[in-house]
């Protein structure tokens, strides 16, 4: 295991539960020294070196060999190239994002479109090899990027039986997306609302989060990136096409943690959220995507709609003032710092003829204790995307490199599912155009409420 972070040191308790492996034959590479003791606990060992450009040929060759998992849960680590690594290797691998190198989402002398998760994705798609197989590597495996993808293919589902479409379930991806087509499904938010509190408020001069803080000012800081529907009318003045690669997402250029868009969960209702970048908003657009040759015929909009804990909205607002510069004090809440909350995290499927569907995950943060101490309501729904990731690959070890899309739905949340609390899917009158024009003139188109235009904030 690559890192040993909020997620790391959530996930492990769930490996050691879930597969039969002699802790013996675990090793942490993690450049802090801290959190020991957990490891200690669990009798696994803990390399204490930063993984480089320069060592990391030389740190992999030493721990792994042909048949053996590498589990990357790190930042600042370059996840192609230990993609890379492993298919040459025959090492199995899973990540819950694609990282760059250090110092990538900030250097200044690379594109917008270099530093996107759009760029990213493609890189490590290239490695792919001729033809199907190879060790498997599963890539942003989380559960968002991760378990969202599986979310959409229930909530598809879920509508097609309300709408009676009675096609049955796709077996393959042109299959989900001909029948999102056929839906009508417009748009895909992944909708999130964090509601955890802790019981030490967010002090001056402090970045405060439920995961990691350095990952989050790092994803933040990355253009703001949407999967492009074809339904789209109105281009966004400040967006822009990558010219290369699968052609399903644009970027905006404006980071995500200045960019808002509405959207909606049963609990919170309505809200303001951060279209903040993230891989599901490439890979279910792209997965989506009905072409006629090259041209795409349809394709929803997909993105993030991030509402994350109220002190890390207070931090972001000081971030953004110190002009993007990350504060030097940072506080990630454990699970025994947050005295109630939870994380309402799940897909938002609309235009179709039920209007707007949402489907995931409402975890307390005392459900999350009970079910894995180490773990607030944020880590482990991440952390049973990961085991959930962990598990399929185990049981399919040479099935490439492949998206979260590409996997067994049913296979992976049967594994995950028990560490997500209530499963909840519920349908909405809500639309972005609720509401406006009351107060202030807006520019809206009235004709389609889910065109991205009414979205945006």
């Amino acid at each position: 295991m690559v890192g040993f972070g909020c997620i790391g040191r959530g996930v492990l308790p769930l490996l050691l539960r879930h597969i039969d492996i002699d802790p013996a034959r675990i090793r942490i590479v993690t450049e802090h020294d801290g959190h020991r003791e957990i490891a200690d606990a669990h009798g696994i060992a803990m390399r204490v070196e930063a993984m480089t450009p320069d060592n990391y040929r030389r740190i992999l060759d030493e721990e792994l060999g042909a048949g053996d998992f590498l589990l990357n849960l790190s930042i600042n680590v370059g996840s192609v190239d230990l993609i890379a690594w492993c298919q040459a290797h025959d090492v199995a691998y899973l990540d819950a994002c694609i990282e760059p190198w250090a110092g990538g989402y900030y250097d200044a002398a690379l594109t917008p479109s270099q530093r996107s998760n759009y760029g990213l994705r493609e890189s490590a798609l290239a490695l792919r090899r001729a033809g199907s197989g190879g060790p498997t590597a599963v890539l942003t495996h989380g559960v968002n990027p991760g378990l969202v993808s599986h979310f959409v293919k229930k909530a598809l589902l879920d509508i097609a039986a309300a709408t009676g479409d009675a096609d049955g379930e796709p077996t393959n991806r042109a299959g989900w997306a001909a029948l999102a087509q056929r839906l009508g499904v417009k748009a895909i938010h992944i909708a999130e609302r964090d509601t955890q509190v802790s019981a030490l408020a967010k002090r001056p001069g402090e970045f405060v989060n439920t995961w990691s803080i350095e990952g989050f000012a790092g994803e933040g800081c990355q253009p703001a990136e949407l999967g492009w529907g074809s339904h789209e009318r109105h281009w966004p003045p400040d967006a822009r096409r990558h010219g290369y690669g699968c052609d399903a997402a644009v970027y905006l250029q404006r980071p995500g943690v200045a960019t808002r868009v509405r959207s909606w969960t049963p609990l919170e209702g309505p809200y303001h959220g951060f279209l903040i970048t993230h891989g599901e908003s490439v890979s279910i657009a792209d997965f989506l995507t009905v072409r006629d040759g090259e041209v795409a015929t349809y394709r929803p909009t997909v993105h993030y709609a991030y509402h994350p804990c109220d002190d890390a909205v207070l931090s972001l607002h000081e971030l953004a003032g110190k002009n993007w510069h990350l504060q030097q004090r940072r506080r990630e809440l454990r699970a025994a710092d947050i005295h109630s909350g939870m994380d309402e995290l799940g897909v938002l499927l609309a235009g179709h003829a039920k209007n707007a569907y949402w489907y995931g995950s409402r975890l307390s943060i005392g459900q999350a204790r009970e079910l894995c101490p180490l773990n607030n309501a944020t880590s482990l729904q991440t952390a049973a995307g990961v085991l959930g990731g962990v598990v399929w690959a185990l049981r399919h070890p040479q099935a490439g490199i492949v998206d979260p899309d590409d996997m067994d739905w049913r296979e992976v949340m049967a594994v995950a599912g028990p560490y997500l609390g209530e499963m909840a899917g519920v349908f909405s009158e809500w639309t972005p155009l609720e509401g406006r024009g009351e107060l202030f003139p807006e520019d809206v188109d009235a004709s389609d409420p889910w065109q991205f235009k009414n979205v945006r904030v």
